[in-house]
């Protein structure tokens, strides 16, 4: 399984000491089974009682789990250890059911916003910090790092680096409410020079529309009051209940993860927000005509 194959330092202590728990564990089942069935099925002898409590209930306890206890801290100051000071800093905000992610303006501007999707250079540390607009969430990203909750008034912290390029699943790993299990969340490791392209890319506004029919998407966004809970930097910035759409083309998958990224999905997840996701604050859309969606989702689509 992925989620088994470590994409970084941290993620291996992790599994490192997983499995060693479980390979000693495993072993110390099978040698009690042994000795029991031996006391079973083999011959009858005496056994003093105080053997059996002095040896199998206390030196031998003593001794395995002192050892698993110093070879697991000995591996765990790598999960712990503090970030390094050139760390790429990240905060990342739980909603019911999304994930509000913000990085650092590389001009010194307004911060940039993201939605359930990180992004980050491959053989940098991350330092995610954490906290929650509403309920307890957690992160967890199996492949990375361990899980962390999101609190509400303060923040937690994930360090973690990753070492080969790719995209990594993650998922909130607290129960949240209804949509708990759709609030997914989608790593992107990239090589350094890619990943300075796209956080300048990212810091831009929406781009302005090519065509007629972005150009009657745009309005139509408005007229529908979309902008009411979500920004699209140059476009209408107001908007903070719901993910920002700046650049949703750009992105890995909808709806924390519902569906993959494209028009026609676009579509789709306006049309059925609620088919998809029930409980999701967003209402449906499928009383607009075909037209106006297809418009809509052909300007949202253009937004890279």
């Amino acid at each position: 399984m992925a989620v088994l194959a470590p994409a970084g330092p941290m993620a291996q202590a992790i599994a490192d000491i997983g499995w060693a728990m479980f390979i000693g564990g495993a072993l110390i089942t099978l040698l009690v089974m042994g000795l029991l069935w031996r006391a079973v099925r083999g011959p009858a002898q005496s056994v003093r009682p105080t053997r059996w409590i002095i040896g199998a209930g206390i030196v031998f306890p003593v001794i395995v789990l002192t050892a698993l206890m110093v070879w697991s801290q000995w591996h765990a100051r790598v999960v712990m250890a503090e970030a390094p000071p050139d760390a790429l800093v990240i905060m990342v905000t739980g909603h019911k059911w999304w994930w509000e992610v913000r990085y650092r303006h590389p001009d010194g501007g307004t911060d940039i916003a993201l939605a359930n999707e990180i992004r980050v250079p491959v053989g940098r540390t991350a330092w995610l910090g954490l906290n929650s607009a509403d309920v307890i969430h957690s992160v967890w990203l199996p492949q990375l790092a361990g899980k962390m909750d999101t609190v509400p008034g303060r923040v937690n912290r994930l360090v973690f680096r990753v070492d080969r390029a790719g995209v990594y699943r993650g998922q909130c790993a607290e129960f949240c409410g209804e949509q708990h299990a759709r609030m997914g969340l989608h790593l992107v490791a990239m090589e350094p020079a890619a990943y300075a392209r796209w956080l300048r890319g990212q810091s831009q506004d929406a781009r302005p529309p090519a065509t007629d029919l972005q150009q009657r998407g745009r309005a139509a966004f408005l007229a529908q009051r979309c902008s009411a809970c979500h920004t699209v930097r140059g476009v209408a910035a107001q908007g903070r209940l719901a993910p920002d759409l700046t650049h949703v083309a750009s992105r890995v998958a909808l709806g924390a993860g519902v569906l993959p990224n494209g028009p026609l999905a676009l579509k789709e997840w306006m049309t059925h927000t609620q088919v998809l996701k029930p409980g999701a604050y967003m209402p449906s859309y499928g009383q607009l005509d075909a037209q106006t969606l297809d418009a809509i989702a052909a300007w949202l689509g253009s937004l890279e």
